[in-house]
């Protein structure tokens, strides 16, 4: 009776586990929608069947560039650009994930149309580094980049190379320009 009921129990719980649905367009540290950190080259053809794959071939496979993929919805709406962490390998992983489409959203409500009190009241800022026509502002608990273009700040901090950015520097309302996550470990 014991083994029946337990039996019974671990059924339940394989059933309700299979039920649940990914959400296609949810980002978390580790996946976005089913893309996950471990997926490889060739698996993306099942990862995103109902999309259209378009993958760059530079011609040279010993110029050691990295070929950018690119995922469209059938439609033609570009969702997301993917870089391999090798060339021309069908098993190499994704490394770095431009997120496109604005339907791509954290589990707090952050997308590429988002802006920077979007992103400061909702996770802890690592990192602001300063590049030479943007800020980049950098989130380690979701393996987030998020990329400001320095047009969105005050004139008088867009051409100093040496300031040492800080939340205060950058206004609320500055838009992100780009949003990437980052697998490469």
């Amino acid at each position: 009776m014991r083994k029946l009921l337990l039996g019974a129990l671990a059924l339940t719980l394989l059933l309700s586990s299979c039920g649940k649905e990914q959400n296609p367009f949810e980002i978390s540290k580790q996946h976005i929608g089913l893309l996950t950190d471990s997926t490889q080259v060739k698996d993306l053809e099942k990862v995103f069947s109902n999309d259209s794959i378009v993958k760059f071939i530079a011609g040279d496979e010993f110029t050691g560039n990295i070929d950018n993929i690119e995922i469209y919805e059938k439609g033609g709406k570009k969702l997301l650009t993917l870089t391999p962490k090798f060339a021309l390998d069908s098993t190499s992983v994704i490394t770095d994930v431009r997120i496109i489409d604005e339907r791509f959203k954290t589990d707090k409500n952050i997308s590429s149309i988002s802006t920077f009190k979007d992103i400061e009241s909702q996770y802890k800022i690592t990192k602001i580094s300063n590049l030479i026509n943007s800020v980049v502002v950098t989130v380690n608990e979701i393996n987030a980049a998020f990329t400001i273009d320095k047009k969105e700040l005050p004139s008088n901090l867009r051409f100093d190379m040496n300031l040492k950015f800080d939340s205060a520097h950058i206004p609320d309302d500055a838009k992100v320009k780009y949003f990437f996550l980052n697998w490469d470990n």
